[in-house]
Parts: C-alpha cells; sequence; structure tokens
C-alpha cells in the first residue's frame, strides 16, 4: 500500500509539474512562454539602446520640423485649409514609424545570421507563426512607441490634436505591422549589411519620401499623382492624415483596405519564406 501510495505521489508531482512548465495544451496549441520569451529579447534588445531607437528619431524628426518652418512655415502656408506645419507633422511621424518598425526586424534576422546565432531563435520549439509574430511583434512595439515619442516631441511645437483617434491608431499600428514584415523580408533576403543598406536607400527611403510625407499628392502632375496611389506608403501617410488633421487626398475606405491585405499578403508571404527556411542559415 505504502509503494502504491508513493508511485501516486510520484506520478501526481511529475503531472502537475508538467501541467505547469508545459507551453502547450492552451487554446490554439500556442508556445505561450516561448513566444513571450522572444517577444521580451526584441524589445529590450532595442529598449538597451534607447539613444538610437528613441532619441535619434526624435531629434532627426524635429530637424525635418525646424527645416520647413524655417523654410516655409513661417509665410503662413496652409495646404487645402491646413496650416503646413499641421499638414507635415503627421508624415513626419509616419516616416519615423517606417524607418524604425522596419530596422528592428531587419537587424534582428541579419544579425542573427551575420553572428551565427539565428541558431538561438531556431531551436526552440516554436511554430513558424509564432516565430515570426514575435519578430514582427518587436517591430510593431518599436513603431508604435516611436510613434508616441515623436508626437510628444512635437506637441509643443505643432497642434497634434487626433479629430480621429481610432483611424491614427490604426495607421500607426498597421503601419508598424507593415514596416515590420518587411524588414522581416529583407532581413530573410540580405546576407550583408551592404545589402540590407541597398533596400533601406533605395526601396523604404524612396517610397517614403515620394508618398505625400512632405506634400500633398493632389499637386503631382500626371502620371506621377497615379504612380503614388500604387504606393501603399502614400495610404499610411494619407490615412495618419486624415486621423490628425481631417484632410485626406484619397479614399479614407480604400485606405484602409489597402492596408490591410497589403499586411495580410506581407505576412503570407513571409510566412512561406520562413517556413521552408529561405536562406535562415548561421
Amino acid at each position: 500500500m505504502a509503494r502504491v501510495n508513493t508511485r501516486s505521489r510520484i506520478a501526481s508531482a511529475a503531472s502537475e509539474r508538467h501541467r505547469v512548465d508545459t507551453t502547450f495544451g492552451t487554446p490554439f496549441d500556442l508556445n505561450l512562454i516561448g513566444l513571450w520569451t522572444l517577444y521580451k529579447r526584441e524589445v529590450r534588445r532595442f529598449l538597451k539602446v534607447p539613444g538610437q531607437t528613441l532619441a535619434a528619431p526624435v531629434i532627426t524628426t524635429l530637424m525635418f520640423l525646424l527645416i520647413f518652418t524655417l523654410a516655409l512655415g513661417r509665410s503662413g502656408r496652409v495646404i487645402e485649409g491646413v496650416p503646413f506645419l499641421e499638414f507635415l507633422a503627421p508624415g513626419l511621424i509616419m516616416m519615423a514609424i517606417i524607418q524604425n518598425a522596419f530596422a528592428n526586424t531587419s537587424s534582428s534576422i541579419l544579425i542573427g545570421k551575420i553572428q551565427g546565432n539565428i541558431v538561438d531563435i531556431l531551436m526552440p520549439p516554436l511554430r513558424t507563426g509564432e516565430l515570426m509574430f514575435a519578430l514582427v511583434a518587436g517591430g510593431v512595439t518599436r513603431g508604435v512607441l516611436v510613434a508616441v515619442v515623436v508626437t510628444l516631441a512635437m506637441t509643443p511645437f505643432v497642434t497634434l490634436w487626433p479629430s480621429h483617434l481610432l483611424l491614427v491608431v490604426f495607421h500607426a499600428v498597421g503601419g508598424s505591422l507593415m514596416l515590420a514584415l518587411l524588414g522581416l523580408l529583407g532581413g530573410l533576403w540580405a546576407e550583408k549589411f551592404d545589402q540590407m543598406a541597398a533596400v533601406t536607400n533605395f526601396v523604404i527611403m524612396p517610397l517614403s519620401f515620394l508618398s505625400g510625407t512632405f506634400y500633398s499628392i493632389a499637386q503631382l502632375p500626371e502620371p506621377f499623382q497615379t504612380v503614388a496611389y500604387v504606393n501603399p506608403f502614400f495610404y499610411l501617410i494619407d490615412g495618419i492624415r486624415f486621423g490628425f488633421t481631417g484632410h485626406t487626398d484619397g479614399s479614407v475606405a480604400v485606405g484602409v483596405a489597402a492596408v490591410l491585405v497589403t499586411n495580410v499578403a506581407l505576412w503570407l508571404f513571409a510566412y512561406r519564406l520562413v517556413a521552408i527556411g529561405y536562406r535562415l542559415k548561421a
């Protein structure tokens, strides 16, 4: 009888330990502990260098604001009834989101590949979707955090009061998600820093600068105005600008749909590449 009770206690303890320590058996059978751990790693990675990841975007944005204030802002210029600086500020916020969300995921993957420690995130029992979600969520967190910091930094100089708060939040999160996914794709493709710099300089920067960040695309002649409507970054900038000022160069509904469709397409494409291990090697 004593032996039976001992075995029963051992089995019960083992069962309890398994119940507490396991990360599976949860809704949708998610590895929640692994996912949360990788997400915290991504967030802590950029929070360890706040001067580079938070202060630098603020300084860059304020420099743009200062330059345009000295050049155009004091002239009383307005764009379709919106003071120029109020028109400019949302575009600068989205530009900061674009640059930082992209940098977070792309640098995480590329540095891991170059340093040979990419195996640290490939070996744990994480499914493709869980791995992607944690990496992309880190980029989204950085993008949204930078947006908040930059907005607060500009508030003393520009009137920033959302007229459609939900649209501001949607485009901030949607833009962060889009660029985090693009950063993931860039990190998968690039094998060295020069290649990643090429993606940043010849793809990300031109698309963000030529999407109405500093001007209304209504001022563009054809065919450049039509080309701007194909640029997904335009809908991010136009959407967050409408959320702050009520001014839009395009359709808000079309913009929301474009952001959703683009993010779903990027997720599915990135999921396929990660699933087959495309260029994921030490």
